[in-house]
């Protein structure tokens, strides 16, 4: 795929950081969340009947100018890591790349499964990596097809936030595009709340704790779909046991890829499985679902997974949930939980010692970790030329990891799994798996 770089600054925003704003406490959970990228992109055909490139230069032209807009509503966005509790929002602004790609749109979207075409397609190939200390917090890149198509990637520091602040910028980026143009003009994007974290808790209160570290290894990914005929089968199965009432979309997918990764690789009863939730909801009081930062954390599900059946694994998911809310979200406003709470979640678990052992080595425990991106609204950006025709992210670097997103229909879901090559390879011919789920 032939690119040509055509431009690379940084976008500011259209009005100054007001000196009050200058800054920016993170919240109790950024403060030990990793700064990895968490990638994005959106494609657009070109629908009207212009291809030239005086009308993609117009579009990229109100593009800036748009973004330029709604970092004055994110400023902290443009801004640089004070430290790891804080940003300063010094309007330095985000990094834009813009390029043109001497192939048609249709090239990458008949070829899904091939991620080495994906990868240029983000701003300096950044997805998932760690970001530098004085590093742009969001990079952008827009790239523009010979067909008139467009692709916009975005990377955001994870330590800003979750996937949900993510989607709900780049929303409102566009919101911004549209309202920039002559035929709309009324649009109203509601005030995303940036300081929910300095509400909870004031700057400087809590302890200094490490940041996570992504266990980065050398993974694969497989996109695997669920139409939602097949989702409706799998909720009706879990159903008929009556013991899970009304399962959810997410909840039996989740429980099918568990069930059949722990038996097609012939894993032990020990296999962890940790579920992502977002608190915004669940914090007492709740958050505005527009709350930037980090509002997500993942619980265990305790689970006997040699002899679990679907049903089982949902009963135990929603148990781990109400559990987990219970016993921490609820207590999130006492200061004191909170510094226990972060301190154990950042504390390395020691091995437990096993039985006479030769070597006296323990074999480390497999985990699946879920994160499910369903009903953000991914779907949702039009920057004027229509809605995306696929929206996606690329492989996480993250052993056993997967990460749900929603189908166009906004009912059937993609699953992006990542495992070493060789698990993957027998996980993806898994019969169970493939009678309700086919890949890329």
């Amino acid at each position: 795929m032939e690119m040509e770089l055509i431009s690379r600054e940084f976008i500011k925003p259209s009005t100054p950081t007001p000196s009050h704003h200058r800054i920016h406490p993170l919240s109790f959970i950024d403060h030990i969340v990793a700064r990895n990228y968490v990638p994005v992109v959106y494609f657009y055909t070109n629908e009207g009947s212009e291809n030239d490139d005086n009308n993609q230069g117009s579009k990229i032209s109100m593009l800036k100018k748009s973004l330029s807009e709604v970092l004055s509503i994110y400023y902290l966005l443009a801004g640089r890591f004070r430290d790891k509790t804080s940003i300063d929002c010094n309007d330095q602004g985000v990094l834009l790349l813009v390029t043109r790609i001497r192939s048609k749109l249709s090239e990458i979207l008949h070829n899904p499964i091939n991620e080495a075409i994906l990868n240029p397609l983000f701003p300096d190939e950044l997805q998932w990596k760690d970001m530098g200390s004085s590093a742009s917090i969001v990079a952008i890149q827009i790239n523009s097809f010979e067909c008139g198509g467009i692709a916009i990637s975005v990377c955001m520091s994870h330590k800003v936030g979750d996937a949900s602040a993510l989607f709900n910028f780049v929303n409102d980026w566009a919101i911004m595009n549209r309202k920039s143009s002559d035929e709309e003009g009324e649009l109203l994007i509601p005030s995303p709340v940036l300081d929910a974290g300095a509400s909870l808790f004031p700057h400087g209160d809590l302890p200094d704790l490490p940041e996570t570290l992504f266990m980065l290894r050398n993974t694969v990914c497989r996109r695997v779909v669920f139409e939602a005929s097949k989702i409706e089968s799998l909720k009706a199965m879990v159903s008929s046991h009556n013991k899970v009432e009304n399962p959810s979309r997410v909840e039996v997918v989740i429980a099918l890829i568990y069930k059949r990764a722990v038996s097609a690789l012939r894993l032990n009863n020990n296999t962890l499985l940790r579920v992502a939730a977002n608190l915004r909801r669940r914090m007492v009081p709740p958050l505005p679902d527009k709350s930037i930062g980090n509002w997500v954390w993942s619980f265990p599900v305790s689970c006997d997974t040699g002899e679990a059946e679907l049903h089982d694994l949902v009963s135990k998911m929603r148990e781990g949930l109400s559990e987990f809310c219970d016993k921490n979200v609820k207590n999130f406003g006492d200061f004191s939980f909170v510094c226990e709470f972060l301190k154990q979640a950042t504390s390395l678990p020691k091995p437990k010692e096993t039985s006479s052992n030769a070597s006296n080595q323990v074999k480390p425990l497999a985990m699946f970790f879920f994160a499910s991106w369903c009903r953000l609204p991914t779907y949702e950006v039009d920057f004027g030329w229509g809605k995306p025709i696929w929206v996606t992210s690329i492989g996480s670097p993250v052993k056993n990891s997967v990460v749900l997103m929603d189908t166009k229909d906004g009912n059937g879901i993609v699953a992006l799994v990542n495992m070493d090559e060789q698990d993957l390879a027998i996980f993806e011919r898994d019969v169970e798996l493939l009678q309700y789920a086919s890949l890329n």
